[in-house]
């Protein structure tokens, strides 16, 4: 050891006190010289046996830890010395050691017990929290659900240190978290349960005030889903003695606050206590406390008897319900049974008592298994048991100043425990290092296994005690000599007392126990008479028979068994019953070989089980709250076995880190090049030059192990390499402070030339302003132009696709109509055909019945012959049928005429192009002339009518054989046309280059075939390009005439002007007869609509005189029975006269069809073009050409008066350039104008410019820039205005032009058949003819959804059961399920359906609530109908008709209103579901959030190397979960990113979004700061700059998502302030002045808490002192504040939901194909 090295050296009062060396210890000093903290000196010496140095003493870095594993020193002090800081600094009562959870009592209410930290423990590895016993708890919870493996929390110490209060905080744990699977609350029974056996068990000692006088397992049983669903307790060794003895200073049992809690807790918590069994407990009770009243006065020396009429006695047996007599008699006597005889032999004084005391304690035995028996029932499930986790709560090792049977019996058990306990360390010590692949040395550690095997083991102490209880005089004091000659100075653990002959001494585990011998052979026979309880078993008190009912198959008095139930275990455990054949021999046994047995399956159920230990240390005997007896605790440390764990932690390797804690931790010490890719092998770089001693530490797979001393060592490097390093940066400072203070001094002298230079330098910078200002200018100026260039062909882009995919939609759409309309004509074809077929089959039927009754009218007629002789009525029969056959001759004649008009008119309507309508037409006027006349002329008809067909065909093939020629012709007319359009191009192209080279061309060859070979074509060609020829001459005359051109060829211009002329005459002829043609046909067509309609409506009077005639005819001549209403010829005819009258109607509808087309048609044919004008022009241009220079030019010219007609066509010609020229002018003037205010405005904007940048550079920087940043938003705002203003103007545009879009779509469709006529022939031949289209008025939509009441389900079910959120988000419009149940329900409103809308407002909120609660979990589902639950609600608000809510509504929107119904109540309705569904929406961003919160949060380091990872011990090491990845910032980041991004997908209302996002940050804040207070590890300066980080990362998503006033920031206020709480500066009362007025927000338990949980990371920060947290405390004890420590992560802010109208027009709204709503139709 080294000078100033700390060491523990022992002390008498204090145990261990610390002590600083001095000077270097050298091999073979005897003495070393020490300072003690308190600054006294001393020389201490070292033992000369074995000259073992002290133990060092951790650094104060490592003092305070979480696990005394993590401490580089494991021993006593160590352990002591970090127990005592974390107890009475810290205020922490729990911590770990190893596998164990060291519970110190702290005698006063702690609030680290409430259900918030229950929560907070539930889920969390038992590593990451700070040690408590709900960590244990959820260790057992989770390795039972993850191993499928029972588990134990085996809770032992000292009477007073707490036992019972830990285990009943890990049921409540269970009670809690897992919950009950049955509506019975079987948690809440386990936790009720408890009260009732504290009462009956427990009792005042000298060291505790409420001491168990029994151990109880408690087995909590879980079905396959881990819920409790039942319990099952077992006792072990209750002291009845105190029921008849009580110690000094000690109470006997809490009966009075038994029946207490009894009447307390009946008929709350246990069913099976009723008012008779409360009632029998009572008497029972009372019975036992008057029993041990009896007195008895002693006749002699061998009897005794009980004075007459005792007043106790006759209570007692009052209460019983026995006789007096017999229990007087036997309490006095006893009854010996011999072989052959049996004897009542009177007992002394002595024995009665003893016998009394007896009964007592068996009354009081038995009404306790009772009790627990009946527990156990109401705690038993009839539900399977799959896995159970047992509490042990027993008593832990007692050492008084007289020890007894029980603290022996107490003392054995807790040498099986310690046994067990051993065992497990051992192994799992074993299991680390084999899992590591360390080699493994057996390590020694004591074994308590001679301790055991000399009280249990053959010939042992509780062997030799049940031998002598069965000797017939066996004593204590033979007992006693018994066991000096069996194990006196032959077991090294026994011992007897020097002063004593009846006790003696057992070394057990935890110390010396001297146990006094009296009494023991009567507490273990316990002997009760059975007179005794025969006499009780007969009394009349129905209770007290059951006590004794089932005592033979009880195993022990003390113990009650499992009701039946067989634990679950993967050991098989063995069931707590004894063998049939011991059965009647049970309640012989004594105690000590009962208590033996039951201890014996205690072990096997442990050793089942995996165990978790809990160890409780009493810190004071006098109880004070916060008090540490260093005695004491060493005392109890020793004997719990906490100590040994660390002694077996300290002989191997104790220190244990991962490669990545090693490299955080350690980084300091490594250089640049040390750090390689492999964290293994770079620690193992490293550790080989720190440690050269290779035993010192072992690699293992995943860990690097040390050991004891070595993390200190390190720990000290480490220190001084931050101490050199900030040495080091105190040299830089200083340095720097010093070179800033030459540089000012430098920067004075300097002043004047700085001056100087920067005048130069300004008026430089000026100019380079005034530059860069003008090219600023001009690059604006031209990227102006470049971008107006640009918006003008992008909107020109724009609107052609627009109009092209305009015209692709309505070609589709076109089609599609077609497609539908010729469905309709199918269907009706085909139904006519069926209709056809089946009055064929009537007619057949009918023919059939005729013929049927023509044979029977025969036969009547030959019965009839003779009778019908008479002349008259023959010539009356004939007269008749001579009529008819005029009749029907006439008709023939009439028919035949009517078809050959009928035939003429059709020949004459095709040639005219009708030719297909009037076959129509005929086709249907022969169908209805068949139908009239089917009885007599159907057969001659239908034959004539073939052949007019087929000559009809043949004509009409002819005529459209002619027209397809014309159209050829036509078409290649046009074609030849086009192409000397192009030709015509050329030429003028060619004629602007011939003009600039040569102006010697004369007008002769101007004019010449050569240029103008089209001069040469045909009249009709060249009518049609007589435009061209004038464009051409119009440009030549444009041309300036020269003085040198050549003489005019007179015979060539006169053969053009006689060209000229005949091609002006042929054009006029040809006009005329166009025209002419035209009026004809004109005439023909209106001629024969008019003769069509008038012989039309003549065939359909005809039509229906004949059929009157016709049914006349056959009333007439047919008889009543033919002719009748119901006869069959009768509905036949019925039938032809019904489809006649339809088939007139549709041909009058046709007619009127017709007539308005033919209309329309003559109003769309447009006037042709006047051709004779371009013919006109010609003419006139045949005299136009140049002023001749020479008098005989004129004069030449002047014959035939060609001057004036040349003059003429001057004027004209200039006449029309002077025109052209004005238009020219005026254009260029206006553009001109236009230019010169964009000039002028230019200019203006110039001036403004350069008179604001002159201000600004007279101006200082910092006023420069923002008046330039003045200038540049208002410049900015004008130009949004402006552009604001166009925005409107546009939108005004687009409507008018989409209304006129609309108005000549309407036109377009009316006059579909007009524009057969502008088509080109070639179209015509390709195109088939189209049927005429009768226009249809669009229909416009009112909004509203119809459906049958039976599709309603079906509605439900697509819209919202199984409609997937994604796609619906992705693809339509957000809102749409809520806007189209909207308008089914306006639907049922317009109709007045009260059932209706009832009906699906109920089935609506019903689906939404199923498919929540199916998809639940999900948040794209919740949150989807989240939104439109909202939207639903805002329409019913929207359109409910009250003026509040139509104040933001179109009138269109005003007109959707409801009419009928108020809804008021169902908005309630669904408002209230909504509040439900964002509760469940948070509680499904917290179950997102929990597992990515700590993690993110507190965890991990956003900001590398900041801080260092300290030693974490085994606890984080044994993690009962595997690390899966851990979360980080961005984890939550992105996953708030999803959140926010799939509400917004959804249409959720902004304000919503707000409430959701401050709930989102509320639960981090909350989360976060939980696990800060609960998380000793995390409290430091560098974990609060991180935390700092994390929340600014925050506060910018919030910025970014434009979130700020959601009030999500304020929600981190808490956080923030525990943040800062760790980084300031906690020393004096200035400090906790600012402390008090800065962290506002937290509570003073928060505070505190923070305080005593802030530990430093490195060497430099300092603890907060014990004196510093008492200053905060009194300045805020003031502070009105809740005293919860944690804040409640479960806490929902209130919710609203604020009216949002929408502005989308219900008649707008689509129904998507993929929804399956085919069924519902727009109205």
């Amino acid at each position: 050891m080294l000078q100033y090295a700390r060491v523990w050296i022992p002390d008498p009062e204090e145990v261990w006190k610390s002590a600083e060396l001095l000077k270097d210890y050298k091999p073979g000093d005897k003495v070393l010289q020490l300072r003690l903290e308190e600054g006294k000196d001393l020389e201490y010496c070292l033992d000369p046996k074995t000259k073992e140095l002290p133990p060092l003493r951790n650094p104060d870095i490592l003092v305070g830890e979480n696990d005394l594993t993590a401490l580089s020193y494991l021993h006593e002090p160590a352990v002591l010395h970090n127990l005592k800081v974390r107890f009475i600094d810290s205020k922490l009562i729990y911590t770990y050691c190893g596998i164990v959870l060291v519970a110190i009592n702290p005698y006063e209410q702690l609030p680290i017990y409430g259900e918030d930290i229950i929560n907070a423990y539930s889920g969390q590895n038992m590593g990451d929290m700070d040690p408590h016993i709900f960590a244990v708890a959820e260790e057992a919870y989770k390795q039972m659900a993850r191993d499928e493996r029972n588990q134990s929390i085996i809770v032992s110490g000292e009477s007073g240190a707490g036992k019972t209060v830990s285990a009943k905080y890990a049921m409540r744990y269970f009670a809690t978290v897992s919950g009950s699977a049955s509506e019975a609350n079987v948690e809440e029974k386990v936790l009720a349960s408890n009260p009732i056996m504290e009462s009956i068990g427990n009792a005042k000692t000298t060291r505790n005030d409420n001491s168990s006088r029994f151990g109880k397992y408690i087995e909590i049983g879980f079905d396959k889903r881990y819920r409790i669903i039942g319990a099952n307790m077992r006792t072990y060794l209750l002291e009845k003695s105190r029921v008849v003895f009580q110690v000094m200073l000690m109470q006997s049992y809490y009966l009075y606050v038994f029946c207490i809690y009894l009447y307390d807790y009946a008929k709350k918590a246990i069913a099976w206590i009723s008012d008779s069994y409360q009632m029998g407990i009572f008497r029972i009770l009372a019975g036992i406390l008057h029993l041990g009243n009896v007195e008895f006065a002693s006749r002699d020396s061998d009897s005794c008897a009980i004075p007459p009429k005792h007043d106790p006695l006759t209570i007692f047996c009052d209460l019983m319900g026995v006789e007096y007599e017999e229990m007087a008699h036997w309490l006095c006597h006893r009854k010996l049974a011999t072989a052959t005889e049996t004897y009542i032999k009177p007992v002394s004084k002595l024995h009665a008592i003893n016998a009394r005391d007896a009964l007592a304690k068996h009354i009081y035995a038995n009404l306790f298994n009772w009790i627990v028996d009946h527990v156990n029932k109401a705690l038993h499930s009839t539900v399977k048991q799959h896995s159970f986790i047992g509490v042990l709560d027993i008593y832990g090792f007692e050492t008084f100043e007289i020890n007894s049977f029980e603290q022996f019996c107490i003392n054995y058990a807790n040498e099986k425990l310690q046994q067990q306990f051993n065992m497990h360390v051992f192994k799992l010590e074993q299991e680390e290092y084999m899992k590591e692949q360390i080699p493994w040395t057996l390590i020694d550690f004591y074994d308590n296994q001679p301790c055991i095997n000399l009280i249990e083991a053959k010939m042992g102490v509780l062997d030799l005690l049940d031998e002598e209880c069965k000797m017939p005089k066996g004593s204590d004091d033979t007992w006693a000599q018994k066991l000096y000659n069996t194990h006196l100075n032959k077991c090294a653990l026994f011992e007897k007392p020097r002063l004593s002959n009846k006790a003696f001494i057992i070394k057990h585990f935890a110390d010396k126990v001297e146990y006094q011998c009296e009494g023991f052979l009567e507490k273990n026979k316990d002997t009760v008479y059975e007179e005794q309880i025969k006499v009780l078993k007969s009394s009349k008190f129905k209770l007290l028979p059951e006590l004794f009912q089932d005592e033979e198959k009880v195993i022990s008095p003390t113990s009650a068994t499992s009701s039946g139930r067989v634990p679950l275990s993967r050991t098989p455990v063995k069931p707590a019953k004894a063998r049939p054949g011991q059965t009647s021999k049970e309640h012989k046994k004594t105690v000590g070989h009962q208590f033996r047995n039951s201890l014996h399956l205690l072990m096997e159920t442990l050793n089942a089980t995996t165990p978790h230990y809990v160890r409780c240390i009493k810190p004071n005997d006098f109880k004070f709250p916060f008090t540490f007896d260093e005695k004491r605790a060493v005392q109890q440390l020793r004997a719990c076995g906490v100590l040994e764990t660390i002694r077996i932690s300290a002989a191997g390797f104790p220190s244990r880190w991962t490669y990545q804690e090693f490299f955080s931790r350690y980084r300091v010490l490594m250089k640049q090049k040390d750090v390689l890719s492999d964290r293994k092998q770079t620690c193992k770089n490293v550790l080989e030059k720190l440690i050269l001693d290779k035993d010192k530490y072992q690699f293992g797979k995943t860990k690097i192990f040390f050991r004891a001393g070595q993390v200190a060592y390190l720990e000290k490097i480490r220190a001084d390499k931050l101490r050199a390093a900030c040495i080091r940066i105190q040299k830089t400072i200083r340095g720097w402070l010093m070179r800033k203070k030459y540089m000012r001094m430098r920067k004075a002298a300097i002043t004047i030339q700085r001056y100087v230079r920067g005048y130069q330098a300004r008026c430089y910078a000026k100019f380079l302003r005034r530059t860069r200002a003008a090219i600023i200018i001009q690059k604006f100026q031209r990227m102006y132009v470049v971008r107006k260039r640009y918006q003008c062909m992008r909107d020109a882009t724009i609107a052609l696709q627009a109009l092209l995919r305009g015209y692709l939609v309505r070609n589709k759409y076109q089609m599609m109509l077609r497609e539908h309309k010729s469905i309709i004509i199918q269907k009706h074809i085909r139904g006519w055909l069926a209709r056809v077929h089946y009055r064929r089959t009537l007619k057949a039927i009918v023919y059939l019945q005729c013929c049927y009754r023509r044979m029977m009218a025969k036969r009547e007629l030959k019965k009839l012959k003779i009778e019908a002789r008479s002349v008259e009525r023959y010539k009356k029969l004939h007269i008749g049928l001579e009529n008819k056959i005029m009749q029907l001759q006439r008709k023939i004649d009439e028919q035949v005429k009517l078809r050959e008009n009928v035939w003429k008119s059709c020949i004459f309507f095709c040639s005219t192009g009708y030719s297909l309508q009037i076959s129509s037409y005929t086709y249907r006027t022969d169908e209805l002339h068949d139908r009239s006349n089917w009885s007599s002329h159907f057969g001659f008809l239908f034959s004539v009518t073939e052949t007019m067909e087929k000559k009809l065909v043949e004509e009409t093939k002819q005529l459209e054989l002619d027209l397809n020629d014309e159209r050829l012709r036509y078409q290649n007319l046009l074609n030849e046309f086009s192409r000397l359009e192009e030709r015509y191009d050329d030429l003028k192209d060619e004629m602007n280059l011939m003009v600039v080279k040569s102006s010697n061309i004369s007008v002769c060859h101007f004019f010449s075939p050569v240029c103008f070979p089209f001069f040469t074509y045909s009249s009709a060609s060249f009518s049609s390009g007589s435009g061209i020829c004038l464009d051409f001459l119009l440009f030549f005359l444009k041309q300036e005439p020269s003085e040198k051109k050549a003489p005019l060829d007179m015979s060539l211009f006169l053969k053009l002007q006689k060209r000229v002329t005949e091609l002006e005459q042929e054009k006029q002829s040809l006009q005329d007869e166009l025209d002419r043609k035209e009026e004809q046909a004109l005439r023909a067509k209106a001629k024969y609509e008019s003769l069509k309609r008038q012989e039309l409506e003549s065939e359909n009077k005809k039509l229906k005189n004949e059929l009157n005639e016709l049914q006349k005819a056959l009333t007439e001549t047919r008889s009543p029975e033919v002719t009748a209403p119901g006869a069959p010829a009768y509905r036949v005819l019925l039938d032809q006269l019904t489809s006649v009258s339809e088939e007139l109607e549709v041909r009058k509808e046709e007619v009127l069809i017709l007539r308005s087309q033919l209309v329309s048609q003559k109003e769309a044919i447009q006037p042709k073009v006047n051709t004779s004008q371009g013919v006109h022009w010609v003419v006139k241009l045949h005299c136009v050409t140049h002023v001749p220079q020479s008098p005989q030019d004129y004069h030449m010219l002047n014959e035939d008066g060609e001057l004036w007609l040349v003059y003429e066509g001057l004027k004209q010609a200039n006449r029309l350039l002077e025109s052209q020229l004005q238009s020219q002018k005026k254009s260029h003037e206006n553009e001109l104008e236009s230019l010169r205010g964009e000039i002028q405005s230019l200019k203006e904007e110039n001036n403004r410019q350069q008179q604001l940048l002159a201000q600004n550079l007279q101006l200082p920087p910092e006023a420069r820039i923002e008046a330039s940043l003045q200038h540049e938003i208002t410049r900015l705002t004008n130009e949004n205005l402006d552009l604001m203003e166009q925005l409107e103007k546009q939108d005004k545009t687009v409507r008018k032009l989409k209304k006129q879009l609309k108005v000549f779509a309407k036109k377009i469709g009316e006059l579909e058949v007009g524009q057969m006529e502008n088509i080109s022939p070639g179209q015509i031949i390709d195109e088939p003819i189209r049927p005429v289209n009768i226009p249809r008025k669009e229909k416009d939509f009112q909004g509203m959804l119809e459906y049958k009441k039976e599709d309603e389900q079906k509605l439900v079910k697509n819209l919202i059961l199984e409609l997937k959120p994604r796609g619906v988000a992705v693809n339509l419009i957000p809102g749409l399920p809520a806007y189209i149940l909207f308008m089914c329900v306006r639907h049922a409103d317009y109709l007045n359906d009260d059932q209706k809308v009832r009906s699906l407002l109920t089935s609506t909120i019903n689906g939404i609530k199923k498919v929540l609660k199916k998809r639940g979990d999900d948040f794209e589902t919740v949150s989807f109908w989240l939104s439109n639950t909202c939207r639903f609600l805002h329409c019913l608000k929207q359109y409910s008709g009250e003026e509040g809510f139509m104040k933001h509504n179109t009138p269109r929107q005003n007109e959707h209103c409801l009419t009928n119904f108020d809804l008021a109540e169902y908005r309630q309705v669904l408002s209230d579901l909504a509040i439900q569904i964002y509760q469940q929406l948070v509680r499904v961003l917290e179950n997102i959030l929990q597992p990515m919160i700590v993690s993110g949060m507190l965890e991990h380091e956003t900001i590398q190397g900041v801080s260092g990872v300290k030693p974490t011990g085994l606890r984080k090491r044994t993690s009962s979960i595997a690390d899966e990845g851990t979360y980080t910032l961005d984890s939550i980041i992105r996953q708030l990113n999803s959140f926010h991004s799939v509400m917004c997908q959804h249409g959720m209302d902004p304000e919503l979004i707000k409430q959701v996002v401050k709930q989102m940050f509320y639960i981090i804040g909350a989360v976060t700061l939980n696990n800060l207070l609960l998380r000793k590890d995390m409290c430091s300066w560098s974990k609060g700059m991180q935390i700092r980080y994390n929340v600014s990362q925050l506060e910018e998503w919030l910025r970014d998502k434009n979130l700020m006033n959601s009030g999500a920031k304020e929600t981190l206020e808490p956080l923030i302030q525990a943040a800062q709480l760790l980084q300031v500066k906690k020393k004096t009362d200035e400090d906790a002045e600012a402390i008090c007025s800065m962290c506002n927000a937290l509570t003073t338990a928060q505070i505190v808490k923070v305080l005593n949980l802030y530990t430093p990371v490195n060497e430099f920060e300092e603890r907060v002192l014990v004196s510093f947290i008492r200053t905060i405390q009194l300045r805020l004890r003031d502070r009105k504040d809740s005293p919860q420590l944690l804040m409640d992560a479960k806490h929902i802010f209130p919710v609203t939901f604020p009216f949002n109208p929408s502005s989308l027009a219900l008649e707008t709204i689509q129904i998507p194909a993929s929804l399956g709503l085919g069924f519902i139709s727009r109205v």
